[in-house]
């Protein structure tokens, strides 16, 4: 499942786009806006953001939009996968599950369909969705942006466990189950605790995580090269810290794996 990791490698390789015009578009209607075509056609795409897992799309006097990933989506930029496969997921590409196919050119009078699309938002499951100018105002701190005080006023006097917190992205926008499980895994914070019983110390150690590992991670691929990356979540084998066997747990119906000896 794609987390704000992967959606930072996409918004990076989408950056070649910027100064495109889009001149044609083909769309799985039911995952795309019924008037998408007719409103960005004619557009320049001006900047390439991104806010939690979504990647924005800006373009000049147009709507802004939206890639959302849900389960399985991914982006093919002008041909290439930024992403060869995304982990739990097909390593098959089947045209049959493009559900957007964005062309654009440098010259706005361009054949629309020479070439590869510039944008293919490829999603076998269909989860996932494309918006025009989506309303992400009720999205908590960026991923890229907690700090200690930020994580402290998102978690409040919430009682759901620290696991479930993080993964509500109304509280930091971006983090996923694996990305969960890391930092706490940094922080040494058991992942069942009620978000509210985290102490000062705690908080500052979970953001220092947060802030320290994420980069580390996104350099060398996204979400799947942490310490608890797939082979070590699907075996559970001794805590390379301390030694003691990892558990894996349900916590608000996600795969927690942890460490029950160096994690309080």
């Amino acid at each position: 499942m794609p987390e704000g990791l992967e959606a930072e490698i996409w918004r990076t390789s989408l950056e070649v786009t910027v100064g495109r015009t889009v001149v044609d578009a083909w769309v799985d209607d039911r995952v795309v806006p019924p008037d998408f075509v007719d409103r960005i056609t004619g557009h320049r795409i001006d900047s390439v953001r991104r806010v939690g897992k979504v990647v924005l799309i800006d373009t000049v006097d147009g709507p802004t939009i939206g890639l959302h990933f849900g389960m399985t989506g991914r982006v093919i930029v002008d041909g290439i996968a930024p992403i060869d496969r995304l982990q739990y997921a097909s390593a098959r590409d089947e045209p049959e599950w493009d559900r957007l196919r964005l062309f654009a050119s440098r010259r706005a009078a361009s054949p629309a369909l020479v070439g590869p699309p510039a944008i293919r938002l490829n999603d076998p499951r269909r989860l996932g969705h494309v918006s025009l100018d989506a309303d992400l105002s009720a999205l908590g701190v960026d991923m890229m942006a907690v700090t200690s005080g930020r994580l402290r006023a998102a978690i409040g006097r919430r009682q759901p466990a620290i696991k479930t917190l993080l993964l509500d992205q109304s509280a930091v926008a971006g983090l996923g189950n694996m990305c969960a499980d890391e930092v706490l895994w940094w922080a040494g914070i058991d992942p069942h605790r009620a978000a509210a019983t985290l102490t000062d110390d705690e908080v500052r150690r979970l953001a220092s995580a947060i802030r320290r590992r994420l980069p580390i991670m996104l350099r060398r691929g996204g979400s799947h090269t942490g310490v608890l990356e797939p082979d070590v979540r699907a075996a559970c084998p001794p805590c390379e810290r301390d030694g003691v066997p990892l558990r894996r747990d349900v916590i608000g119906g996600r795969t927690a794996v942890w460490c029950p000896e160096h994690q309080r």
